[in-house]
């Protein structure tokens, strides 16, 4: 394989994809490989993409609610490929994953998804005369090169009228065909896209919501209702059974509103003849609670929700390479995509614990899964100084989870000793903890996590990446501070 694109479906749980919500992602694992037991190492997108970049841990890379920089010492994928020859371009939609927190390092540049309509200066950066001329060049190029009309429009529509309930991605396709069309094609490349859609709020096209509502339920009803997770851990305001259907219903409305992009996205790369020789592969980085185990959004817990996520790969030895049952991680994917175009990195490969996924690798299969929530975000002072007194179902959110997940067992430990044993052959909703049962069982299972990991105690946070005004903000209505 030559090229190599990497895409996050932000959010996506693996319980709601499938062909009704996702067909052009179910078509993609129709002709290449479908990981049917992919898990994230955390619940949220800081951790996990870290995991993602670096085939660490989270209590490893470091990067958590309490300390939300990706080390500079730590390899990367993108500095990798870029390493080998690669261009390196990412796209992302998500504020946790740009150069404020760390991770545009590798890339040769790093796109700002909303960065037309939100620009650099709304962010709470200065704009400097430069970046402003470059700008102004950058469009005059586009206007100008081709039909000046049919550039214009294109410019107006991608950036300026962008369609409703759209948070980035028709904008983010768009701009990676024409980047597809413009290159060098002497080059490979590597890119890297973070499509956010799926997250909270959820406020996909009309057309999209009314295809996946209740019966009788209006798109109106639905847009309604209050999306605010952290309001309702907290307990600030109630949503009832119906309210949780409807937004299970714009849920897998803006699964299917994205999957379409990614379908746009394929076909730009098979109209700039490179979709054969290219690595194509797409995840979720974290799942999401919608009224399961009593809770709204992805934070506290470790729950299969949260951590089972899509994972598919298409092209060279994967196509056709059906359903594989055998648990991987997302960390998995540095050391499978390197082997895969075959780049020896060994800072990479050597930092953590990433395992090919390649079909004939020598990789040892994982017979265990592993996932962390080092640090709470937002912190309990954050909800604190939001909300004033707070539940005590959530103060005792104020604690380190790990997870350690095989074909039969998941068993989850904190740092204050509470513990929990699920049978996910009986009970793969996790609804039954059997920990006093099947104690030895716990033994187990609790040896493995220390054989692995550090004591819970010793997994110390730090403080806080000072943030723009603007990135609190983009942060806030994601509902994480």
């Amino acid at each position: 394989m030559r090229n190599v694109v990497l895409v996050v479906l932000d959010t996506a749980r693996a319980a709601s994809t499938g062909q009704k919500t996702t067909p052009t992602l179910t078509q993609l694992a129709d002709e290449g490989t479908a990981f049917d037991n992919a898990f994230a190492t955390a619940p949220w997108t800081l951790p996990s993409h870290a995991s993602m970049f670096t085939g660490t841990y989270p209590s490893e890379h470091g990067t958590h609610g309490g300390h939300t920089y990706l080390d500079e010492a730590l390899r990367t994928l993108p500095e990798a490929f870029a390493d080998a020859g690669y261009e390196t371009v990412g796209v992302s939609n998500n504020t946790w994953i740009t150069e404020e927190f760390g991770f545009d390092r590798g890339f040769d540049e790093l796109r700002k998804g909303w960065q037309y309509i939100q620009s650099d200066a709304d962010m709470g950066a200065v704009v400097r005369g430069e970046d402003l001329r470059e700008k102004l060049q950058a469009t005059r190029r586009r206007l100008f090169d081709g039909n000046p009309m049919v550039n214009t429009a294109n410019i107006l529509y991608s950036e300026l009228l962008q369609p409703t309930g759209d948070d980035g991605a028709d904008r983010s396709t768009a701009w990676i065909a024409d980047w597809l069309t413009a290159r060098d094609d002497d080059q490979p490349f590597f890119l890297f896209c973070n499509y956010i859609e799926p997250h909270v709020e959820y406020d996909p096209p009309k057309a999209h919501a009314e295809q996946f509502l209740p019966e009788g339920a209006s798109y109106e009803e639905a847009a309604a209702i209050r999306q605010d997770p952290r309001a309702y851990d907290c307990e600030d305001y109630e949503l009832s059974d119906r309210e949780f259907a409807l937004l299970r219903g714009l849920y897998r409305a803006e699964l299917a509103y994205v999957d379409d992009k990614l379908g746009e996205l394929r076909t730009a790369l098979e109209d700039a003849g490179t979709w054969d020789e290219t690595l194509f592969v797409v995840c979720g980085d974290h799942g999401e609670h919608i009224g399961e185990h009593g809770f709204f959004g992805h934070q506290y817990n470790l729950y299969d929700t949260l951590l089972n996520v899509p994972l598919v790969v298409h092209g060279g030895p994967f196509t056709g390479g059906g359903q594989r049952p055998d648990l991987v991680q997302l960390l998995d994917l540095p050391a499978t995509l390197l082997e895969t175009v075959d780049i020896d990195d060994s800072a990479l490969r050597e930092q953590g614990s990433s395992r090919s996924m390649h079909p004939d690798s020598t990789s040892k299969p994982r017979d265990a899964v592993f996932a962390e929530y080092v640090a709470p975000q937002p912190s309990i002072d954050r909800l604190e100084a939001r909300f004033g007194d707070i539940p005590d179902r959530v103060r005792a959110f104020d604690r380190r989870l790990r997870a350690v997940r095989t074909a039969k067992y998941k068993y989850v430990r904190s740092d204050d000793g509470f513990e929990r044993l699920h049978d996910i052959e009986t009970d793969p909703l996790e609804h039954t903890d059997i920990a006093a049962e099947e104690s030895a069982q716990v033994r187990t299972l609790r040896n493995r996590l220390e054989e692995r990991f550090e004591p819970l105690s010793d997994a110390g946070t730090t403080d806080d990446v000072a943030m723009r005004e603007g990135t609190k903000e983009r942060l806030a209505d994601l509902g994480y501070l």
